[in-house]
């Protein structure tokens, strides 16, 4: 005789039911992070489930449409400026039938956490997202972080030190421009290990310094010539 007092499943938290799930892919630039994610979403595909790719309409480095490897790899994608907008512009019937949602240069979403939260736990999704770990200041970059706490496996990548050779865990910015957010390749960024970062910071810091110095020497150059004539 069964109790009244027996606890029931709903049909959507039957143990047979697939549940959501999110997958973190983190790593300095030239790691191979988007690499990685589009091997784990062409995977998903030739398991015959349906993926959507996202990235960030800020990056156009390579494409519009495309999320695109630095080795020139590519998947089609929807380049939005945030993320809660991505199932209204797929329509919810579109949406449900989804199984995958891939995340490229994750750390530019300002709503990754609320996206990826209710993707996983609510719709049931699985989410793979890539995105760097620190800025060039090693330092958190946007929201990637605080997905670590929600995260089924955390995958962290490194490159090769652009100077020895050695894994390079850490970005470092050729110029001297100090905003966060300056995307760009090679021509502004290249991956080091820890003795070259510290190193390619004291030079960087010198050489803002000079030009500084040199700006304020050339400021007062004028300023006498004015007064002069």
């Amino acid at each position: 005789m069964s109790s009244s007092l027996e606890p029931t499943l709903s049909s959507a938290g039957r143990s047979g039911d697939p549940t959501g799930e999110i997958h973190v892919i983190v790593g300095p630039m030239f790691a191979g992070k988007t690499t990685a994610l589009l091997r784990r979403i062409n995977s998903e595909c030739n398991n015959g489930r349906n993926v959507a790719m996202i990235k960030s309409s800020k990056d156009v480095r390579y494409a519009v449409d495309s999320v695109v490897t630095h080795d020139g790899m590519k998947f089609p994608c929807w380049a939005l400026p945030n993320l809660l907008s991505f199932k209204d512009k797929l329509g919810a019937e579109e949406y449900d039938k989804l199984d995958v949602i891939g995340i490229d240069e994750a750390q530019f979403f300002d709503d990754l956490y609320d996206f990826c939260c209710n993707a996983a736990d609510c719709d049931r999704k699985t989410v793979i997202l890539a995105g760097l770990d620190g800025d060039y200041m090693r330092r958190s970059f946007g929201s990637v972080l605080d997905i670590i706490p929600l995260a089924d496996s955390i995958t962290k990548l490194t490159a090769r030190c652009e100077l020895c050779s050695k894994r390079a865990f850490f970005t470092l910015r050729k110029t001297d421009e100090t905003k966060t957010e300056l995307i760009g390749g090679s021509d502004v960024y290249m991956p080091v290990c820890r003795q070259h970062y510290v190193n390619g910071q004291a030079v960087m810091e010198v050489t803002r310094t000079v030009l500084e110095s040199c700006s304020e020497v050339q400021t007062d150059f004028c300023l006498e010539e004015v007064a002069i004539d």
